[in-house]
């Protein structure tokens, strides 16, 4: 797709893949990288649940930006949506986590519009930094935060899965949101803990400055979480944006790519029960 805007043109590159891991019978992730939405949802529930819930939730997006904008007002009564849908259908014996970012703009200047609910994660390589955008909704991030573990205890700890906000179970599913501007050579990944939990942040950051291709980088993360075990479904996608009005030589945190997509600039905008998945 091809289009300009006054504030001229941003092109993405982008790359997908998922893959069953080594000790599930079933995947239950799902994504979307289509167009200005990136979605990844790991389903939860087991069986045929778990896939269920997760399908719902990229469907449903799906078919939504196909033919709307998007804000966040608009972003969060479709996860809404998402989460009743998954509900009527599973009778909330299932659910799925769900991070993502959608590009969007305000006043013509792009930003990614960053959502999660759950433990999927939401990540930007900007000017050869790695920085984690998603906050994680676990027992074991709350632990973290009140200084009762350590960031290499939480990699171990016994309730490490354990989710405290889902959609289509439990009693808390609101998603937090981030404004990020979009910035000339940045590189989004959008991750299950399929990945983090096997692939340390160090060796997914040597993997994401290396590999040039977004395709290529995210084959080489699921393959770095297969070699570590791969006991769990990983899906990731890399999103490289480019082409900024104004964008300087040495921009680049990713290395350039020369088949790109042309996009439009669009526009931005009691306590719960942990819920146990079976992941």
């Amino acid at each position: 797709m091809n289009a300009a805007s006054g504030a001229g043109d941003i092109r993405l590159n982008v790359g997908a893949g998922s893959d069953r891991g080594l000790r599930r019978m079933l995947n239950e992730d799902a994504y979307l990288a289509d167009g200005t939405m990136f979605v990844v949802a790991d389903g939860m529930g087991g069986h045929e649940a778990g896939e269920v819930a997760s399908r719902i939730c990229v469907e449903t997006m799906r078919d939504y930006v196909a033919s709307h904008e998007l804000g966040a007002h608009e972003l969060e009564q479709l996860i809404a949506r998402a989460d009743a849908r998954i509900r009527d259908a599973a009778a909330s014996r299932a659910g799925t986590t769900v991070s993502g970012a959608a590009l969007v703009s305000e006043r013509g200047v792009p930003y990614w519009l960053v959502f999660n609910v759950g433990d999927s994660r939401t990540y930007r390589l900007h000017q050869g930094r790695l920085e984690q955008i998603s906050v994680d909704h676990s027992e074991v991030q709350e632990l973290l935060e009140a200084g009762r573990i350590t960031a290499q205890e939480a990699l171990v700890h016994p309730r490490r899965h354990v989710v405290t906000r889902a959609l289509g179970t439990g009693e808390d599913n609101q998603p937090d949101f981030w404004m990020v501007p979009v910035e000339p050579g940045d590189r989004i990944m959008i991750c299950s803990d399929g990945l983090t939990s096997e692939v340390s942040n160090d060796h997914i950051y040597t993997i994401l400055t290396s590999v040039s291709h977004p395709q290529e980088a995210v084959d080489s993360l699921i393959q770095a979480a297969l070699r570590s075990g791969g006991r769990d479904n990983i899906t990731v996608v890399v999103i490289d944006a480019d082409g900024l009005d104004g964008e300087p030589e040495d921009a680049s945190t990713a290395p350039r790519q020369e088949d790109t997509t042309t996009l439009p600039r669009l526009p931005a905008p009691g306590e719960p029960a942990p819920e146990e998945d079976d992941r």
